[in-house]
């Protein structure tokens, strides 16, 4: 018998397992090495190994930590910026820093960069040439991840046809390219998916197409990556123009800006829409408005005053339109006679600011429009007035029925500016003379029918974004109707005590700087102009 008959089967076995054993780690041991042998590649690729010297490689590669440490001042005017790129630079050679929008290898020898700063961006050539560019670096710049920083040096150059993929019309030639700041390889949202329109998703479904959308809880999960979109770059520098727009209006005709408490010990604006949190034992709120300060600053003299800060609303409104935190902008004014004093500041103040819109940020609206479109602000040159009576008449004449007593809701908001819009051709309107019930405590009643009070709201395409009022200088006046509204009066004592010392006639108002960029820009959410918005489900980032 074959010494192979005679073997033991379960030795047989042992001797299967153990080649199956030995496939297994060999096959384990070949993909650690084709892993290994990719990552060498990708090393060699972004980092020269030492077999292969460069003469060149200082002219590209990721710049140290220790040079970014604040080793040495540098000369900020060294560098150009991208929106500065034009024709009249041509042939000049210019350092920009900026993000690397998108990299186009084209062979080993060529590679497109499009660096974006803001949201202006200039297309970059990295071409290998002898004793300027090397192949090295051509591979170092197809290395780069989407999004990473980069400083360039290079030479203007005027291409013979139109960049179609960047919106300066000028080709940087590289000469030297450093990366500061390497982004992730794979981000968790692609900034031309962001970026892209619903007219563009539209369009491709349509065409049979499948493009990415991506959604409102994305984008806000996401929110560092989603800002660098043009639209949002553009919102944002529109938000910063009406804030200051808003400040040096209104400094302009004497008021002092003022600073109040955000921690108060009871509700500043009655209801249950209150933060109520423990202060070092005793109980407080975070302030529903500025507006009892800025009252007491009235009462001590100031004359004229304005705020422009958070404000905090427990609200569970999950509308398009409402949040838990956002930032107001509020005013607070001696009168001598009538509440149509304040009135006449918010037609100068908001006229003025939306010509200086239309006048100084004509690129950041086009940035918005170009991903949400929107037609400009219909607005006259003097503010349309309305008493709310005629208002609700407007609405009865159409079919639209209104609690006389009442306020107004969503819908009957948005069509009776539809109404406003269609007689009166503006978008920009004021309605006065509201019922008292629908108002705060502190607003003044009317003198010739106490239903009604000394109140206004202010309508921007159908919807309010402006609260104001004469106010009640009477303290006896103020306990009854704070007390009427649910207010503990202990809790707001200091307040109304500031009346009992002499109180001038005074007036004021209110107004969301998110909700006026979202009406003026023609948006569907405010979510869009809240930077890192505070909702009833959403605390982070």
């Amino acid at each position: 018998m074959s010494s192979s008959e005679s073997q033991d089967p379960a030795a047989a076995s042992e001797v299967q397992l153990s080649k199956k054993a030995a496939k297994k780690e060999a096959a384990k041991a070949d993909k650690l090495r084709r892993r290994q042998e990719i990552a060498a590649a990708s090393a060699a690729t972004a980092n020269l190994s030492v077999d292969e010297v460069d003469p060149l490689a200082e002219n590209y590669g990721d710049v140290p930590l220790v040079e970014l440490q604040s080793k040495a001042p540098a000369n900020v005017d060294d560098w150009t910026r991208v929106e500065a790129l034009g024709v009249a630079l041509e042939n000049r050679t210019v350092l920009i820093r900026g993000t690397a929008q998108t990299i186009r290898p084209v062979g080993k020898k060529m590679a497109f960069l499009v660096i974006r700063e803001d949201y202006f961006t200039v297309q970059c050539l990295v071409q290998a040439q002898p004793g300027t560019v090397s192949p090295q670096m051509v591979k170092f710049a197809a290395s780069l991840n989407r999004e990473s920083i980069v400083d360039v040096v290079g030479v203007v150059t005027i291409p013979t046809a139109p960049i179609k993929g960047a919106t300066q019309q000028v080709e940087i030639q590289v000469r030297k390219l450093h990366c500061i700041s390497r982004a992730m390889p794979t981000l968790p949202i692609n900034l031309d998916d962001a970026a892209r329109s619903e007219i563009e998703i539209e369009k491709a479904i349509q065409a049979g197409e499948q493009l990415v959308r991506v959604n409102q809880d994305t984008r806000l999960n996401f929110r560092v990556l989603d800002l660098r979109t043009p639209a949002n770059q553009g919102i944002f520098s529109v938000q910063s123009h009406v804030s200051n727009a808003f400040r040096q209006f209104l400094l302009s005709e004497g008021f002092r800006e003022i600073h109040t408490p955000k921690l108060i010990a009871g509700s500043s604006e009655g209801g249950a829409s209150v933060f109520r949190l423990d202060y070092k034992g005793q109980p407080a709120c975070l302030a529903q408005s500025p507006q009892l300060h800025k009252q007491m600053c009235i009462c001590a003299r100031f004359g004229r005053v304005f705020e422009i800060g958070p404000v905090f609303r427990a609200e569970d409104s999950y509308t398009h339109r409402h949040l838990c935190e956002f930032t107001g902008l509020d005013l607070e004014m001696e009168i001598k006679k009538h509440y149509f004093e304040v009135m006449d500041v918010v037609d100068r103040l908001f006229v003025a600011m939306f010509d200086s819109l239309n006048q100084h940020c004509k690129k950041d609206l086009e940035a918005v429009g170009s991903q949400y479109p929107f037609e400009p602000l219909k607005y006259l040159r003097n503010t349309l007035r309305l008493t709310y009576e005629e208002g609700i008449q407007m609405l009865k004449d159409v079919g639209v029925e209104i609690e006389p007593f009442g306020d107004l809701n969503t819908e009957a908001e948005r069509k009776l500016g539809q109404l406003v819009l269609e007689k009166y051709g503006t978008e920009f309107y004021m309605l006065h003379r509201y019922p008292l019930a629908v108002r705060p405590f502190y607003t003044m009643p009317c003198y010739d029918n106490p239903a009604y009070s000394n109140s206004f709201d202010v309508f921007i395409r159908g919807e309010e974004i402006i609260s104001g009022a004469q106010r009640v200088h009477v303290p006896e006046i103020l306990e009854q109707r704070a007390a009427a509204c649910g207010i503990d009066v202990k809790t707001i004592s200091t307040y109304i005590d500031a009346f009992r010392y002499g109180a001038p006639l005074h007036g004021g108002f209110g107004v969301g700087l998110e909700r006026v960029v979202m009406l003026f820009c023609g948006l569907n959410n405010i979510r869009k102009t809240s930077l890192f918005p505070r909702d009833p489900l959403r605390i982070a980032p």
